[in-house]
């Protein structure tokens, strides 16, 4: 394994604009939802309908782009989508400095963020493939997964301390500042893409030479994608791995802006304390990050998929029980903790798998359907929280996410390890 060597100057670059990025972005660890509760003063429902609306639109506007990026040179593209987000984050300080800002803005504001981000993560993924030799893959998403745990855990408390010193604006010019520096980490990437020391370079440059024939030409069209979805529906470890995902991802994100709210307002939270209760457990983030690769080595990866994603089902249940004062903050680090921990390991092998299981020509439209599928999934699930949380309390919709949680594992590829332990035998 390649556990403590460089993986080269190229992925050394990629890794520092992931890292920078990563802590822009935890800097300003819900901001939209704190602006929109303590600037706006928005209820439970207007925020569950910010964060729905601005996934699923931005979804809509990316589906086309997934395509159209999949036989295009990857650089450029992820160096605009970090100076999309920029652009895009920087008119929030100028509307509320001119008190201009309202939700209308952060919605716009979120949907072009959340477009970006899809086209970004699609780009990256392909780019990365092409950059680290297969056996490394399983290293390179550790040590993204560490990273961004890293930055979890230490930008929403400093995030939190400088909303309530600096002001609102505060983290979300630092989370600007931080896509600019990613774009021009990335723009000092040098060499071809695709161009390795394995000597495929001239493979790559002849494939750029004659066009795809599954290549979508002309301006971008939301038809292009479906290569990506059947590819997810049909490859047999792939589809239960990509449902599971979608749903658990859908359920946590549905229960996040009930619990700013419910932390926040009805429990009388200071924003610091919102940011530590979710940065802390996020040590649990690189300890499963350190641990994936240990355990996929002993155990294969299968069988961690299986494990890991079993057990992050398990915990956030428990959130419906935060109450007031110490006990509360305690209690929402320790179920924080046992999810993040759990997520740690299962995330890097998950990306290996998914990019191991997918055609070079297809690993664009295979992550943007991914993630166009789980952010959609994410905005209607919100949405429909943000409505029972209206009729029921924010408390009750979080202990309902909780509970249809316990039955995701039901969704894991366990037929798939069935047939692998009857191979055996």
């Amino acid at each position: 394994m390649a556990g403590g060597r460089s993986l080269g100057r190229r992925f050394g670059w990629l890794w520092a604009a992931y890292a920078v990025s990563s802590l822009g972005t935890w800097l300003a660890f819900d901001a939209f939802s704190l602006i929109a509760v303590v600037v706006l003063h928005a209820g439970s429902t207007e925020v569950s309908l910010l964060t729905a609306s601005g996934l699923a639109v931005g979804a809509a506007l990316a589906v086309p782009l997934g395509a159209w990026v999949e036989f295009r040179p990857k650089r450029p593209v992820m160096v605009a989508a970090d100076l999309i987000r920029c652009a895009a984050l920087l008119s929030l300080p100028v509307a509320f400095a001119l008190d201009a800002l309202d939700l209308r803005q952060l919605l716009l504001v979120s949907v072009a963020v959340a477009a970006a981000d899809i086209t970004f993560n699609a780009a990256s993924g392909a780019y990365l493939k092409s950059l680290v030799p297969p056996q490394d893959l399983l290293v390179a998403n550790g040590r993204f997964e560490a990273t961004m745990w890293t930055a979890t855990a230490l930008g929403p408390p400093l995030g939190g301390a400088a909303f309530g010193m600096l002001g609102p604006m505060a983290t979300v010019l630092a989370n600007a500042a931080s896509f600019l520096l990613s774009a021009l980490g990335i723009r000092a990437i040098d060499g071809e893409e695709g161009q390795q020391s394995r000597g495929r370079g001239f493979v790559a440059r002849k494939e750029r030479q004659q066009p795809h024939p599954d290549a979508p030409s002309g301006r971008p069209r939301a038809r292009d994608l479906r290569a990506g979805w059947r590819h997810l529906l049909a490859e047999p470890t792939l589809r239960p791995l990509f449902l599971n995902t979608v749903l658990v991802n859908s359920l946590i994100m549905a229960s996040a802006p009930l619990l700013a709210v419910l932390m926040l307002g009805r429990l009388g939270f200071a924003p610091w304390q919102y940011g530590l209760a979710f940065a802390v457990p996020c040590l649990g983030g690189l300890l499963g990050s350190r641990l994936s690769r240990r355990l996929t080595a002993r155990h294969g990866s299968h069988r961690v998929l299986l494990a890991a994603g079993s057990l992050r089902a398990c915990w956030p249940v428990g959130l419906a029980f935060v109450g007031p004062g110490t006990p509360g903050l305690l209690l929402v680090m320790a179920v924080e903790f046992g999810l993040i921990t759990c997520a740690g390991v299962f995330n890097p092998v998950l990306a290996t798998s998914r990019l191991e299981l997918t055609p070079p020509d297809r690993v664009t439209r295979t992550l943007a359907a991914w993630s166009i599928s789980t952010r959609t999934a994410t905005a209607a699930t919100t949405a429909l929280w943000g409505w029972l949380a209206a009729l029921t309390g924010p408390r009750t919709a979080i202990a309902l996410a909780g509970a249809l949680l316990l039955a995701t594992p039901l969704l894991l590829p366990w037929h798939e390890h069935a047939r692998r332990v009857g191979a055996l035998k």
